[in-house]
């Protein structure tokens, strides 16, 4: 549903002429057949799309048998593979000072997971699967970015257009589009405007994706994400209880968040 909406939120904003898909401006269109994207730009994107359902699918299993701290403090590792994504994708290579940041933050990731009990070799393999999964998702949009010829929107309406029909038929295979169409609250006032607004803020948190991205690079995305982890894990500690206080965590945490912010200010001196 929130694919299917993004696509339509973008079809109608490029046919208002609000925004443009290439990084030219959209007056500089000379023909109708160019006012979207060609097909074989759309094609020349399928490895952004492919690679977008399987970090999706992975996603929603890693989180199922672990708590949310130690979920996010496993997910700050995905730094190092992307790191290692854009190499073997784009042969990009990063400063000294980068890397012993990433370090930082993956030194961090591993104190604040020592002490943890409720360790499962499953759990934690899907995890890191992700990771990989996570990291190759960000590699291609960063790489296709470059050499597409298409902006953030652009991007977003080619994933949209090759995600659309391949998980209408998932979940028409799964039942899951049955049971939707009928769910009791359906056409009920309150559950539509929740959808909504699902929509409108997964439209949001992929377009911030894609353009944090395509300006920055594939590792800035990772560390910015990195970021929100802080909020995340005093909000699983507060509400779900889903790990007992460990000093030992906490100064893990704040040494990964430590090596996020030295990532930005790297960043923001080009070094």
């Amino acid at each position: 549903m929130q694919m299917i909406s993004s696509t339509l939120i973008l079809y109608v904003l490029r046919r208002w002429k609000v925004i443009s898909f290439t990084v030219q401006d959209s007056h500089t269109v000379a023909t109708r057949t160019t006012d979207l994207v060609p097909f074989k730009r759309v094609l020349h994107c399928t490895p952004v799309a492919l690679s977008y359902l399987l970090y999706m699918l992975v996603s929603m299993e890693s989180i199922r048998g672990i708590n949310v701290p130690m979920y996010t403090t496993l997910r700050r590792t995905t730094v190092f593979f992307t790191m290692m994504a854009e190499y073997f994708l784009a042969r990009k290579k990063y400063s000294s000072y980068v890397v012993t940041c990433v370090g930082i933050i993956i030194l961090g990731a591993f104190v604040a997971g020592a002490r943890d009990l409720s360790f499962d070799y499953y759990s934690y393999t899907v995890v890191l699967i992700s990771n990989i999964t996570t990291a190759v998702y960000l590699a291609c949009i960063s790489s296709l970015g470059e050499s597409s010829g298409l902006n953030s929107f652009g991007l977003m309406w080619c994933n949209g257009i090759i995600c659309t029909p391949i998980l209408l038929l998932w979940t028409a295979y799964s039942g899951d589009l049955d049971a939707t169409m009928n769910f009791s609250y359906l056409y009920t006032t309150g559950f539509q405007a929740v959808i909504v607004l699902s929509c409108a803020l997964a439209f949001l948190l992929n377009y911030s994706v894609f353009l944090n991205t395509t300006i920055n690079s594939a590792l800035t995305q990772t560390v910015c994400g990195n970021l929100k982890d802080l909020f995340t894990v005093g909000f699983g500690w507060l509400v779900f209880r889903g790990l007992p206080f460990d000093l030992l965590n906490i100064a893990g945490q704040c040494l990964s968040f430590l090596g996020s912010c030295l990532y930005a200010y790297c960043k923001l001196k080009g070094i």
